[in-house]
């Protein structure tokens, strides 16, 4: 599997998702450390690099990431475990085989979000323009981003991930969680999920001006 891989693809790989990492915690996205990451290194077996669990991502060392298969186990020897929600990535690798690198951050924007429209199933924000960073750009676009419970089962919640997510719109949320956003490359992916975190802030702000017009 990982002996395909040469030395050069896997420094690549590795730097493009430190570079990710070290940007997302400065704008604190990983907080206590909360977070996870992957890049697909292989297609055919799958085999993807994802970051160790227990880290504290605002610091950086060797033991960062592991190489894993489709079944999320290290293909490797390590002394280290994958993070606990590594069956998530795998997932939508597996139903997306265009999908190039997933990031899962926890912020309160979309920690509210989800729990604001968790009975509705989804969040539907438009039209803005930044919902032009997920690659839809038809005018006056409303996009609905899914929303799933929060399960302790990874297994139940990596199926419901992949049951609800859908390609156009490349990112789910998970109630009082975070986002699982993903793109066919880790800079598309970076993309969506800055796109997203602008377009919950967004939202926020904007039901909060209306609650205090209200009250005027």
């Amino acid at each position: 599997m990982s002996g395909a891989l040469t030395t050069e693809a896997r420094q690549q790989a590795w730097m493009r998702l430190a570079a990710v990492k070290e940007q997302f915690a400065a704008r604190g996205w990983f907080p206590a450390t909360s977070g996870n990451l992957s890049l697909k290194v292989q297609e055919d077996p799958l085999v993807f690099l994802v970051t160790a669990s227990g880290k504290d991502k605002t610091e950086s060392g060797p033991d960062d990431f592991l190489l894993v298969d489709g079944d999320g186990q290290p293909v490797e020897a390590t002394k280290n475990r994958p993070s606990a929600e590594t069956r998530v990535h795998a997932a939508l690798y597996r139903a997306f085989p265009e999908v190039g690198a997933v990031f899962h951050v926890h912020t309160v924007a979309n920690n509210v979000i989800s729990e604001l429209f968790f009975a509705q199933g989804r969040v539907s924000i438009g039209p803005q323009e930044l919902i032009k960073g997920l690659g839809i750009w038809d005018e006056d676009a409303v996009i609905e981003v899914p929303i799933v419970e929060n399960v302790a089962d990874i297994a139940r919640l990596a199926e419901a991930v992949a049951r609800v997510a859908n390609p156009r719109v490349p990112g789910v949320l998970i109630r009082n969680h975070g986002i699982y956003a993903w793109g066919e490359s880790p800079l598309a992916a970076k993309r969506h999920l800055e796109a997203f975190e602008f377009l919950f802030q967004y939202r926020l702000a904007l039901l909060q001006c209306r609650a205090a017009l209200v009250g005027v």
